[in-house]
């Protein structure tokens, strides 16, 4: 069992909250960097769409007939102008559609997901808020609430739906909002700083405990 940990927590307004008791196992965890490699590579390989086609000899149109007999003209046999080897023709071994996705054990996947975090806030570049609330979902009010806070380039973790802020912060590039339940590694180490309110701290706790 690891110690908890201590951490600050921040109004808003960026002003002192308080403090809060983080756990240890999750918020202390050792850097696993090729576990992090191998999740992220699970999570781009998830998102491929895998569409891509190329034409083989069954799809390509035409080339039904014989160009030429196959005797006595001196020229190679051949039995369809849609050959491999002829302009226009189909090609060989091209990519088909496939599922690229593939899944790693929970555990491991839990694991990364400590690792990040953790390491996010060893770096100190994880800022808990004591919560995290807009007058209206106006993109201009988070860019200056974040602006208070010294922030520019965050992942925004909450702990429920917030359709404010969700909404807020669809126009901000370096600017991304989740709720706890949807925080993945590839974002975490995608984003420079981690910001997280209250709620998503003890929605990420619940989440991650074995």
């Amino acid at each position: 069992m690891a110690d908890p940990v201590t951490a600050k927590v921040l109004s808003q307004d960026n002003q002192p909250a308080g403090e809060i008791q983080l756990t240890g196992e999750i918020f202390d965890a050792p850097l696993k960097r090729s576990l992090l490699h191998s999740v992220v590579r699970m999570q781009l390989a998830n998102r491929r769409a895998g569409t891509h086609a190329t034409k083989t000899r069954a799809f390509v149109r035409g080339g039904g007939k014989k160009p030429w007999r196959q005797k006595g003209t001196g020229r190679a046999r051949s039995g369809s102008s849609r050959s491999p080897i002829w302009v226009g023709g189909a090609t060989v071994f091209g990519p088909q559609p496939r599922d690229y996705s593939y899944r790693m054990p929970r555990s491991a996947r839990i694991a990364a997901l400590r690792s990040a975090i953790s390491d996010k806030l060893r770096d100190g570049q994880l800022i808990i808020v004591d919560k995290l609330e807009l007058e209206a979902p106006k993109t201009k009010l988070l860019a200056q609430l974040l602006q208070g806070l010294g922030i520019d380039n965050a992942l925004i973790v909450v702990a429920d739906r917030d359709e404010s802020l969700e909404r807020a912060g669809r126009n901000l590039p370096k600017v991304k909002v989740l709720r706890a339940g949807g925080a993945n590694v590839y974002d975490i180490l995608r984003y420079h700083r981690l910001v997280l309110t209250r709620g998503a701290v003890e929605a990420l706790e619940q989440r991650l405990a074995q």
